[in-house]
């Protein structure tokens, strides 16, 4: 039966292990190969006078990336990966390999990441890349235990739509049997609806598409979105809840996956600490002023260099909050003492933005007047506001990039090193 790699120790005594060629080594009279596995890599040392003519014959034939199994005794050896040996009493080769390979996994030549995309397969049997895809598991694992634990019910909901969902024109449209349908830009109108159906708290952790003509490090067409939405409560408390999150799920990344942390080599990983700061959106545009040569102010979106800027002021985590309601989507709720700002608030890394969320304008007759400010036509929002009509609570809630969690989390320069297989303006294979 096989062992996985990393449980095969000298007391195993003998040992039958199946994984990949990382590695083979002629040196003469004796040659060796490292196997890999996912759970890590074991030395098979191959004395060419003792081992049987199967198994030279196999050394011969074999290329690195192809898959075998190899059977024999374990023995203690210091210099050798994980402090043992196998020495092999038969090598089956499984598959084999072609050559040359497409990108060497061993990385000892390193590859470009468009290189490493197009052969996405070979680039994640690279122990480094393979760590990035188990943190992001344990990632998405926390989230959903600690949303699950706090009283959130998962929902599903359509990526196939009518209309534009925000107002927005950035939407891919598709063709839909004798129809126009678009890929849906967020789950926001319908997770609103389930505040209207009772449902009180709920989450979804999807795909949603930007038709947005973006060639940065940090944009994607197709992103992996965490969004939660609450009855009665305000901007501040999913603020709060938000923060909990990011800290439980940090937590949880520190105390499940050192190994894959080390593999990364990211060196300063650290736990944020409680009480993000809550900046005012005009105090962060004074701050961007300072720091950036661009001009910006009061009213501007914040650009990839003042947020830069304004994160290297504050160092962590941080809230960006009273935005300008020009500038926000039409169903975030103003502030009763001065409608020119409103309850909405973007969740910052010192690197860039990760979520973005408000306390929702419940209130029927003051929404539709929401949309038209936005110069839009609420007879296109019939679907959305119907709820509305029959008792809707306050809610509030937000969205979570989870590749720019992941990015930030282990300091990737790439948001395309989070994703498997990633989405963007020139990207559609693999």
């Amino acid at each position: 039966m096989r062992t996985p790699i990393a449980q095969v120790t000298p007391a195993s005594g003998s040992a039958e292990i199946a994984g990949w060629v990382h590695e083979v080594r002629d040196l003469g009279g004796l040659a060796f190969m490292l196997i890999r596995d996912r759970t890590g890599i074991i030395q098979v040392t191959i004395p060419k006078k003792k081992v049987s003519e199967q198994v030279l014959a196999a050394v011969k034939a074999v290329s690195r990336e192809s898959v075998v199994r190899v059977s024999g005794p374990v023995k203690a050896i210091d210099k050798a990966p994980g402090g043992r040996e196998l020495v092999p009493e038969s090598i089956e080769i499984i598959s084999l390999a072609e050559t040359p390979l497409p990108l060497d996994v061993s990385e000892k030549v390193p590859a470009e990441l468009d290189t490493r995309l197009d052969a996405r397969f070979l680039d994640v049997r690279r122990p480094r890349v393979a760590a990035v895809f188990e943190i992001r598991s344990a990632a998405c694992y926390a989230i959903n235990q600690f949303l699950h634990d706090a009283g959130f019910t998962a929902i599903t909901t359509p990526k196939i739509v009518a209309a534009a969902t925000e107002g927005g024109t950035e939407l891919f449209p598709i063709a839909y049997f004798d129809k126009e349908a678009f890929l849906n830009q967020s789950p926001q109108l319908y997770k609103q609806m389930m505040m209207a159906a009772g449902c009180e708290k709920v989450y979804e952790i999807g795909p949603i598409f930007r038709a947005e003509e973006h060639a940065t490090t940090k944009h994607l067409n197709e992103a992996t979105s965490i969004d939660i939405e609450v009855s009665f409560a305000d901007h501040l408390e999913v603020m709060r809840i938000l923060e909990n999150l990011i800290i439980h799920t940090y937590g949880y990344v520190e105390k499940t996956c050192s190994a894959q942390i080390a593999n990364i080599g990211v060196e300063d990983f650290a736990v944020p600490k409680a009480g993000f700061p809550r900046l005012p959106y005009a105090e962060a545009i004074e701050i961007a002023k300072k720091g950036i040569e661009e001009p910006i102010k009061y009213g501007d979106d914040i650009s990839p260099a003042a947020e830069r800027a304004i994160g290297a002021e504050m160092g962590g985590h941080y809230f960006i909050v009273d935005w300008p309601s020009e500038i926000r989507p039409y169903y975030a709720m103003q502030h009763e003492n001065d409608p020119s700002i409103c309850k909405a608030f973007d969740m910052m890394h010192p690197r860039m933005e990760l979520s973005s969320g408000a306390q929702r304008e419940h209130r029927y007759d003051r929404l539709v007047q929401q949309i038209k400010q936005k110069g839009l036509n609420p007879g296109s929002f019939e679907f959305y506001l119907k709820p509305f009509r029959y008792g809707m609570p306050p809610h509030a809630g937000w969205g979570l990039g989870a590749d720019r969690l992941v990015m930030t989390m282990l300091g990737l320069s790439n948001v395309r090193e989070a994703v498997l297989f990633p989405r963007d303006m020139h990207r559609l294979v693999p």
